[in-house]
């Protein structure tokens, strides 16, 4: 793979990721694609852990991590790179709901985010975990674009406090489209397409895009972030309307500017919470109860309207008593 091919690859792709991490990711694919290998500490200090991530446990408290890029099946962005696969995370996260020692999840997120498939899947895993478990996740540090997609499906979002750089958000999606039209033309170079199709190859860097392809491209990308709004409010008690308007419409936060527009619910450390969590009363049912008491105490919502949302949950609950 040469590096025009790297290009390729992320012009062709969706992205929901905060763009300041595109940088890092396309550093990265380059420099692996030209042949070369970055040593472990390389890797961890551009995207992040390079061995693929484990789930852990803490008592009865499961922590699940979400790391570096994500990806659907990985591919050329391989865990060894410092990604995430979609799919693998979307076990961890069925695999700790259906065990029954465990009584809470905690997702350990330090992403930017990532690729668009997979990420429906894996939000639903989360939020359906939550019928059986209590789930929090924490932004440790980063959780933006794909990461918070995911991970504000929990029922409580924890921020750490070292987490002041704008990485926390980034509610939106984007796609890069190369014109290399002109600097052909530049080199003296032709590309001829040949095609049987209209709208074949469309899109190709060595013509310069049609409005009608732009138009396109823009309507897919305002289509898959309203699903990633509709999922990110069905999670956070508001309405699609409400989180484009109160949670930056791809803006990025800081740890205490996400406290304060509600996209997470308190800051602690990791420990802290792990402490905090461990201490609670374990088992498969939902302590709905506690988790409303923590939660209107670290943010503005009730915890009436907490336990609305797990009425399902507490049913079980009640039944196993």
């Amino acid at each position: 793979m040469k590096y025009h091919h790297v290009l390729s690859y992320v012009s062709r792709t969706l992205w929901a990721m905060d763009e300041s991490k595109l940088d890092d990711l396309v550093s990265v694919l380059a420099f692996r694609a030209a042949g070369h290998a970055f040593t472990a500490e390389e890797i961890r200090a551009r995207i992040g852990d390079p061995q693929p991530a484990k789930a852990s446990t803490n008592g009865a408290v499961a922590i699940v991590p979400l790391r570096g890029v994500i990806a659907h099946r990985m591919g050329a962005m391989d865990e060894s790179s410092g990604g995430m696969s979609a799919e693998r995370f979307t076990g961890m996260i069925r695999q700790a709901a259906a065990d029954a020692s465990i009584g809470t999840i905690v997702i350990d997120c330090d992403s930017g985010g990532g690729t668009i498939a997979g990420l429906i899947e894996a939000a639903d895993a989360v939020f359906e975990a939550r019928a059986q478990k209590r789930v929090v996740a924490v932004a440790n540090a980063w959780m933006a674009s794909a990461a918070y997609w995911i991970c504000s499906q929990a029922h409580e979002v924890v921020a750490i406090p070292s987490a002041l750089d704008r990485c926390i958000g980034s509610l939106g999606v984007f796609m890069v489209h190369l014109d290399l039209s002109e600097k052909l033309a530049k080199d003296g170079v032709k590309a001829t397409i040949i095609r049987a199709g209209e709208h074949k190859a469309e899109g190709n860097p060595f013509e310069a895009p049609s409005d009608e392809f732009l138009a396109d491209l823009k309507a897919n990308a305002v289509a898959v972030k309203a699903v990633f709004v509709k999922q990110v409010a069905r999670a956070r008690g508001l309405t699609p309307a409400q989180v484009v308007a109160q949670y930056g419409d791809g803006r990025a936060f800081s740890a205490p500017e996400a406290k304060k527009v509600g996209l997470i619910d308190r800051i602690a450390t990791m420990d802290e919470t792990i402490g905090r969590l461990v201490g609670k009363r374990s088992g498969g049912a939902l302590q709905a109860e506690e988790m409303a008491v923590d939660l209107a105490a670290s943010d503005d919502r009730t915890a009436e309207t907490v336990l609305a949302l797990d009425d399902d949950a507490r049913a079980r609950r009640r039944r196993l008593l």
